[in-house]
């Protein structure tokens, strides 16, 4: 089983994740941001991943972007040497009248380009939840692409985005009988 625990305690938060990615969807999620919480049970379900969060904190600034941190680095420990991935994952997802896409690069380099084309979703800024995405990257560390193709409702666009996110991981995470480079390491 590829799974870690990560916890991260700052003035501002107290963060403690635990994953297993292969896992079967399985979710238990505390955060005080109840949109964070709906989003991470989404990419949780979606991936097949086992995730526990807990996350308390001063401001939901610090509360999404400690929890990303601490996502990302579970995320990249429960990866171990990444040999055998499948490596790279793609998903179109719709949620209602929103389409959104992800891609995602397993590789160490860390790199993320985020659209989610939501100004605000109950109560949390868009600009706030793309930067969760781009933590997320820089933490496994993975390159991450997401993009809200079109939709109306800000909360279909983040959350077909979301789901996005989390097909294209499991994808990329599967194992295989080869390392995906031309290097022979990811």
């Amino acid at each position: 089983m590829r799974a870690a625990r990560f916890k991260r305690e700052t003035k501002e938060t107290r963060v403690e994740v635990e994953v297993c990615i292969d896992g079967r969807g399985r979710c238990r999620v505390s955060t005080t941001v109840p949109l964070l919480d709906h989003m991470l049970s989404t990419l949780c379900v979606h991936s097949h991943l086992d995730l526990s969060v807990e996350a308390r904190g001063d401001l939901v600034h610090h509360i999404v972007e400690d929890t990303s941190i601490a996502l990302g680095k579970a995320i990249g420990e429960a990866l171990g040497d990444r040999s055998k991935l499948r490596r790279f994952g793609y998903a179109r997802a719709p949620m209602d009248e929103a389409l959104a896409e992800a891609a995602v690069d397993l590789a160490t380099r860390p790199y993320a380009v985020v659209d989610l084309k939501a100004e605000s979703v109950e109560g949390v800024e868009g600009a706030l939840l793309s930067h969760f995405i781009s933590s997320l990257a820089f933490n496994i560390p993975a390159t991450i692409h997401v993009s809200v193709v079109y939709g109306y409702s800000s909360h279909h666009k983040v959350e077909a985005a979301f789901k996005a996110l989390a097909l294209a991981l499991r994808e990329a995470w599967a194992l295989t009988e080869y390392t995906a480079s031309t290097k022979g390491v990811c």
